[in-house]
């Protein structure tokens, strides 16, 4: 059936977009039918999952229910998933085989998991992405008798980080290795992080091996050395870039992610606009984190708003000059990281607890007045 207003699809409801759907939600919706095009029920809030491996939060309190939320904003749902787009004849391809057509289209689909491409294959294995198919994994997994006893993690990031810190306090006192790759811990971070960062683990018993993984002949080995006998091998690797974008023609770098100038729009598309992990700034470096994608939601809902107005100027994302992390140490302290500052406190943790509860409190109410 056409339709008179100009459409507005959303693809996925990452980060990014979640900031979209509150925009309608408090400033009410925009001129147009807007479409989300997201299969899963509810997301997780990434920042939270460490501590929910260590029994600090339920997995409710982890979930924004996508329900309420789009239909307070007046939003119509398919509940599928897209696999291509046409960026010249602007339409969606759905896995249903819908076409969904749009005037403009922002994509915050998250990367894909990559960890069987870079570390091999092994029944032992599970991704962090996507985030809801690990906590279903590892609960899974938990279930079973008897549980892990020793888990490896695969990656140095703040992600593995924290995942080894939560995976030790996760209930049973597994051992737990944290195989950094060759770029050593946090890469990327300042050395007073580092530093505050590998007392803790120490003080942890978190082993760290600063080498490469990857499966050889049925084992996990770093630098040839095998780190059997492990029960469970854990990976946060980052995220790959899914193969539709290329294969839809859209501009992508050499790894696939879509390539994307200051004002989040898609090179030589500028009715198209990516955020989050699978999208990746061409003018400045800017990380694959749950933080930048945060921050870029309003800048998303602010230009769709103006291209819909036909305004030619449009905002930019600018990220500040320092990322600010703060790791959760799962026993009650958090590592601040922040430039060239770095340490660890308890008042930092609950600092972390109440900016993260107040995220999940933005859509909760929504929820809870549905």
């Amino acid at each position: 059936m056409p339709h008179s207003l100009p459409t507005i699809v959303l693809l996925g409801a990452g980060h990014a977009h979640l900031g979209v759907i509150d925009d309608w939600l408090k400033r009410g919706p925009p001129e147009a039918r807007t479409v989300l095009v997201e299969p899963r029920a509810a997301m997780q809030y990434s920042g939270m999952v460490p501590g929910w491996l260590a029994g600090e939060y339920r997995r409710d309190e982890t979930d924004i229910a996508l329900a309420p939320l789009v239909a307070a904003a007046g939003i119509e749902w398919r509940r599928g998933r897209a696999v291509a787009i046409d960026p010249g004849a602007k339409t969606v391809l759905l896995e249903t085989g819908e076409r969904i057509g749009f005037d403009f289209c922002s994509i915050a689909t998250g990367g894909a998991g990559q960890a069987r491409d870079i570390l091999g294959d092994d029944p032992y294995l599970i991704d962090i992405r996507p985030i809801d198919k690990f906590m279903n994994s590892w609960t899974e997994r938990q279930s079973r008798a008897p549980a892990p006893r020793r888990i490896a993690v695969v990656g140095g990031g703040a992600g593995g980080v924290e995942l080894a810190f939560g995976l030790c306090n996760s209930g049973r006192a597994p051992e737990v290795l944290l195989a950094t790759g060759a770029g050593g811990l946090l890469p990327g971070h300042g050395a007073a992080t580092r530093h505050a960062t590998a007392r803790e683990l120490e003080r942890q018993s978190i082993q760290v091996i600063e080498a490469d993984a990857r499966f050889e002949g049925g084992a996990l080995t770093a630098d040839g050395v095998s780190l059997e006998p492990l029960d469970c091998v854990i990976a946060a690797i980052g995220s790959g870039a899914p193969a539709w974008p290329r294969e839809s023609g859209l501009p992508v770098d050499e790894n696939g992610f879509i390539r994307v100038g200051p004002t989040q729009q898609v090179e030589g598309f500028p009715h198209i606009l990516a955020a989050g992990d699978i999208a990746r700034r061409t003018d400045r470096a800017v990380r694959h984190s749950g933080v930048h994608a945060v921050y870029a939601g309003p800048v998303l809902a602010r230009n769709l708003r103006r291209l819909l107005a036909g305004h030619g100027r449009l905002a930019r994302y600018s990220p500040l000059g320092m990322d600010f992390y703060l790791l959760n140490t799962c026993r009650g302290a958090s590592i601040l990281s922040y430039g060239p500052l770095g340490f660890r406190a308890r008042w930092l943790r609950r600092m972390k607890d109440w900016l993260d509860r107040r995220w999940i409190a933005r859509f909760s109410r929504r929820r809870d007045a549905a």
